[in-house]
């Protein structure tokens, strides 16, 4: 009898224990499988969050088949006190295993909300953009001037979201005042900036923005960065090039940059200065004069007149030989190179040709040619 018993009770034992591993078995495979996700889900992670109201609001959403086996999964892995806020894209179809591994690493967050400051040399403007899961990119929720007036309440909406992301999008071209000016815009960012940096020596580029950062360490960041690429493009240089340093390098590259309309033009634009300055000829350029006027600050919003070609100043090209003692603007890499290594060309002289891009000429027959279609083009042009 007993012998009975003791076999009858090992046997549901053992039927116990592969019942078990069945079942943990099972769990497994539901943890990796595909899930139910048949679109692109933008899952938001307050901050605070817990991988239990994770889990219910993706079984909420369709995301998982089983909140209570994500959370197994999530403790099973280890992973469930490594929880992330942020918002984060989850494709179609994505795991159990998948979501807890993009919701647990860290990172960037890869959808949700993001306000971009763009600095122009025209203008600065602001753009709320959300993520669109079905477009499978971002959206603009709202585009205004962060110098004027009120703000939209969309941008209002993102200040108040502890995940929003802030980026500054630095043109080319930009002066060193325009950047401080589109700092101040910026009301996520806190202290304020003692002097404008030198001219030319602020990066172009996009950077990411820390909600209550400070104005004068994105200053640094960006001095830092141009700093290295100036000595990049000045180590890499044609030694022939007509400059005796790397800052005379960076004033060139400013001119360059801001007689550049076409991003194919730079070495030819190059190449016109680089001749000039080999024969003692004047640069004349007209980017120079304006900034002899305006010292970088605004735009002068009007044609130059001809007593300001002909008035004496440090940077006026039309009347000093050589480079003028400052750069313009600040000038990104492609510029920097073109300075460092112009094309190699004959040309003297260019001007606008209608398309945006210029007419290169190695006489002043061919460029006086070339001026007269370009004034053909303006009257037809004022024409119409």
């Amino acid at each position: 009898m007993w012998r009975s018993l003791a076999s009858n009770v090992l046997t549901l034992l053992i039927l116990g224990l592969f019942l078990v591993g069945g079942l943990v078995l099972w769990g497994q495979e539901e943890y990796r499988a595909e899930g139910p996700l048949d679109a692109p889900m933008c899952l938001r992670v307050e901050r605070g969050s817990t991988m239990s109201r994770v889990s219910r609001n993706l079984a909420d959403q369709g995301a998982v088949t089983s909140d209570k086996l994500f959370r197994i999964g999530a403790d099973y892995s280890g992973k469930s006190g490594d929880l992330k806020a942020g918002s984060f894209l989850v494709p179609e179809g994505s795991s159990m295993e998948e979501i807890v591994d993009q919701i647990t690493r860290g990172g960037a967050s890869t959808c949700g909300t993001e306000v971009v400051f763009r600095i122009g040399v025209t203008r600065i403007t602001a753009q709320v953009t959300t993520y669109d899961p079905a477009e499978g990119g971002f959206v603009v929720a709202a585009e205004f001037d962060p110098t004027e007036g009120s703000l939209p309440q969309e941008y209002s909406a993102a200040r108040a979201e502890s995940d929003t992301r802030y980026r500054m999008v630095v043109a080319e071209g930009t002066t060193s005042w325009q950047v401080v000016e589109g700092l101040k815009a910026m009301d996520m960012l806190d202290g304020t900036v003692a002097e404008v940096p030198a001219e030319g020596m602020l990066a172009p580029d996009s950077y990411e923005v820390v909600n209550g950062g400070e104005r004068q360490a994105l200053l640094d960041e960006m001095e830092a960065v141009q700093v290295l690429r100036v000595g990049a493009a000045w180590e890499a240089r044609d030694p022939d090039i007509p400059v005796e340093s790397p800052e005379e390098l960076l004033i060139l590259a400013s001119i360059i940059e801001k007689e550049t309309g076409v991003p194919d033009e730079r070495g030819q634009v190059a190449s016109v200065f680089v001749n000039r300055l080999e024969r003692g000829m004047r640069l004349q350029t007209d980017p120079t004069v304006i900034y002899g006027i305006t010292q970088g600050e605004g735009v002068l919003g009007r044609g130059l007149r001809q007593s300001e070609l002909r008035r004496s100043t440090p940077w006026n090209t039309y009347v000093i030989i050589g480079l003028p003692p400052t750069p313009i603007a600040n000038p990104g890499m492609a510029s920097l190179e073109a300075a460092a290594s112009p094309e190699a060309t004959d040309y003297l002289f260019f001007v606008a040709d209608g398309t945006g891009g210029h007419a290169f000429a190695t006489t002043l027959d061919e460029h006086n040619s070339n001026v007269a279609k370009w004034r053909q083009i303006e009257a037809e042009r004022a024409g119409n």
